[in-house]
Order: structure tokens, then sequence, then C-alpha cells
């Protein structure tokens, strides 16, 4: 069964690839159909199991924090293109799997939406997982997020091993209570503590500080007179440089670092692990184009926006695009936008325009914060070539895109440029 649905996932995989499409879930949506228990069966051949990472922000790039870790010391199967639907990881293991059927591999780490990971573990039980948050995002799909953090209560009691929770997030901290599996937290100091607010506080509640012990504790921020975070483990601070950007990473770092400690990974081995984390797709990425660069930013809710735009604080960008769409992956409401605060764009001495098919409403946005808007320009790639013609050899433009126009963007920058190592 299993060779034959490996042979069969991939014929389809490279069907799609031959057409040019990516294929990153029909592949494992026509195994699903035709081999329903395939990948219960190929997970239960890995030695150290199954990880899931799930939450509201920050998936993708932890769950690549939590693979480059494991991978120190374990082969590690993963659903590295973001595809995080049941199917997208049917997909990486039909993908990675050989011909005959085996999988090479230690243990899997999966990135799961919200809601699919509950489909997940209804099929394959994960040895550890690690929640991030509970956050208010795409409500046409999840509802409030007291409904989302049920959610992942599912997933953390269906956990056989051992759960990381993330103890400055009452809703996450609180699924202690709901699993039988080993608990350990993350988190950060106390002197960081309103930098990091949860749903509450991010719309003005106060800010409170848990007496939780956390296995891995942020200490301080990457700066420009100190580019390493500081992450305290067992008592001992230690200085980590991220090469991805912004002080949301340097939380999921703590995640991460929580994880592979929970996987029996010593200090030295989980530091140097997350030293070599680069940017995961869409994410920070960077490309050079015309000899400028570009960096992508993926952002989709009003939590993930404003930390995204703190990546600002270190690093003043010559042009900014906000590309916004409204396609169905996005939300097809983006009134979340007006719970983002954008005043920083303000005193930036940067070019500023708006793109996608919301570039208008984005324009308006902006300006009821006082950021003027130098052009509105919805075609993706027109926006980003004039963005880039604006500046000067050497400089640097950012690009700020939700999901869809995110993959467009992806698609164009590796057409026109160059991503970098």
């Amino acid at each position: 069964m299993e060779m034959l649905a490996v042979w069969l996932g991939k014929l389809t995989l490279s069907a799609l690839r031959i057409l040019g499409r990516r294929g990153n879930a029909l592949p494992g949506l026509v195994v699903e159909k035709v081999f329903p228990r395939y990948l219960a069966a190929a997970m239960a051949g890995l030695p150290q199991g199954v990880v899931v990472v799930t939450g509201t922000n920050g998936k993708t790039t932890t769950t690549k924090m939590v693979a480059t870790v494991l991978g120190e010391r374990y082969r590690v199967l993963t659903n590295d293109t973001g595809s995080n639907f049941v199917r997208g990881a049917i997909t990486a293991t039909v993908e990675h799997a050989t011909w005959s059927g085996r999988l090479p591999y230690d243990v899997a780490v999966f990135e799961l939406d919200e809601a699919w990971a509950v489909r997940f573990v209804a099929r394959v039980a994960p040895r550890h997982c690690l929640l991030l948050n509970v956050m208010r995002d795409q409500l046409d799909r999840f509802g409030e997020i007291d409904t989302t953090a049920r959610l992942l209560g599912k997933v953390a009691a269906a956990t056989t091993g051992h759960v990381v929770l993330n103890r400055d997030d009452e809703r996450i901290a609180a699924l202690a209570d709901v699993t039988a599996a080993e608990v350990t937290h993350y988190g950060v100091a106390p002197a960081l503590r309103e930098l990091f607010p949860n749903d509450e506080e991010l719309y003005g509640g106060p800010v409170s500080v848990s007496s939780v012990p956390a296995a891995v504790e942020l200490q301080t921020l990457p700066s420009t007179a100190h580019p390493a975070a500081t992450l305290r483990i067992d008592g001992v601070d230690h200085d980590v440089t991220l090469r991805a950007e912004g002080p949301h990473n340097a939380q999921n770092a703590c995640g991460a670092a929580a994880l592979g400690l929970a996987l029996g990974l010593d200090t030295d081995t989980v530091v140097a692990g997350l030293a070599k984390v680069s940017p995961a797709f869409g994410r920070g990425q960077s490309f050079d184009v015309d000899g400028r660069r570009v960096v992508l930013q993926l952002v989709k809710n009003p939590a993930g926006f404003r930390q995204t735009l703190r990546t600002l604080d270190t690093a003043t960008p010559d042009a900014v695009v906000v590309a916004i769409n409204d396609d169905y992956a996005d939300g097809r409401d983006v009134s979340w936008l007006w719970d983002v605060d954008f005043a920083a764009l303000g005193p930036l001495p940067s070019r500023r325009s708006t793109a996608g098919t919301r570039a208008a409403d984005m324009a308006v946005r902006l300006r009821y914060d006082d950021v003027e808007v130098d052009e509105i320009e919805p075609d993706l790639e027109k926006a980003v070539r004039s963005a880039v013609a604006s500046v000067a050899t050497g400089r640097y433009v950012v690009v700020f895109s939700t999901y869809t126009a995110m993959w467009a963007l992806h698609a164009v920058l590796q057409r026109i440029g160059t991503a970098a190592s």
C-alpha cells in the first residue's frame, strides 16, 4: 500500500511540475482520497515520531527553526513550502519517500493550520507539539479566538510525549491542563513583555507577566549595537545571531529551542542550529533586483503586521510597498487593517506605495494615520518594479504583503532578481 501511494503521489507531482504548477497540495489530496490510511502508516515508522507546530502567527518560520535545530542530530522530514493542510503534509511525505515507499527520516516536523491540525492529530498522534499563540485572524474561517484556542487544545490533548507552550499567551498557557503529556514553557523576560502583547493586550488590556518558569526565556532583542538575541536556557545566557529578522522571530526562536531541548538536544547544539536558520519562504526573504535589496514580508493579521513593522526599528528602507489582496486565502474581510498602527511609517524617509486588489483601500487606511502614499498601483509586478527603480543601487526596499500577494510577488522576484543565500 505504501509503495503504491508513493508512486501515485510522485507521478501526480511530476505531472504538475511539467505543467509548471507548484503542486504542494494536489498530490497529497489525491493520495488521501485513494489511500486514506497512508499518512498514519508512513508516520508510524519514524523513530522519533511527529512534531506538530501550530498557532496563529509564526508557524512557517518556527517550523523551519525546529527542523533546522533538530537537523543537527536527526534526519528531518518537513513541509517547508508552508502548505499547512493535511494534504500538504502528505505531499511532503510522498515527495521525500523512496520509490519503494521507505521514509529515510528519523522525525517529521509539520507546520499545520490551526483547524487542519485537529484533522491531522485525529489520524496521527504527534509525539511532540509546539503551540505558539492565539490571535484574531481570518474570522470568516476560525470565528472568535476562543474557538481557535479550543482547536489547539485538541492538538495538545492528542500529543503523547511533550507539549511546548508559550507562557505569555494566557490561552496557550491554559492548555497545560488539557494534556497528559509532559509540558514545557517558553517566554520573554518581564522587561520585554509589553513588546509581545497577547490578543487582549493588543486591544488595550493590561499587560500581565507570567510566573510560570520558562525553559527558554528571551532576555534581549537584537539591535544595531548588539545584533544578537540573548536567550536564557537553564539559567545561562546565550547570544544567538538570527538570520530571520524581527522581534517576533526572536520569540519564535525560544519556542524552537524549548522544543529541541524536549527532544533531548543539548544547549550548544540548539544554539548552533538556531544560528543556521535562514528566513522561511516569503517571511523576510531577500532578493537582489538590479543591485537593490528587496525584502518580502508576509502579513496577515493585526498582531502579525504590528510585529513585522518592528523590523523597521533596526533598518530603514528607501521604499516601502504594502500589497494587500482579498482572495479567499487572505480572508475576504480586510477590516483588520484598521487594528494596525501604521504611524511608524510616517516619519520614515521612504517612498511609500500600495499594491494588490485592495491597493486603494490600503492607501486610504494609511492616510488616516497621516502616512502619505506616493503611488497606488494594483499590479503587483509594476508596483515592485517602480519601487526598485525609485531607489539608488545598493539600497533597500521592503514589501509587506498578504498571503496570495506574497506568492505572486515571490514568483516575480525570482524571475526579475536573485534570491539571497
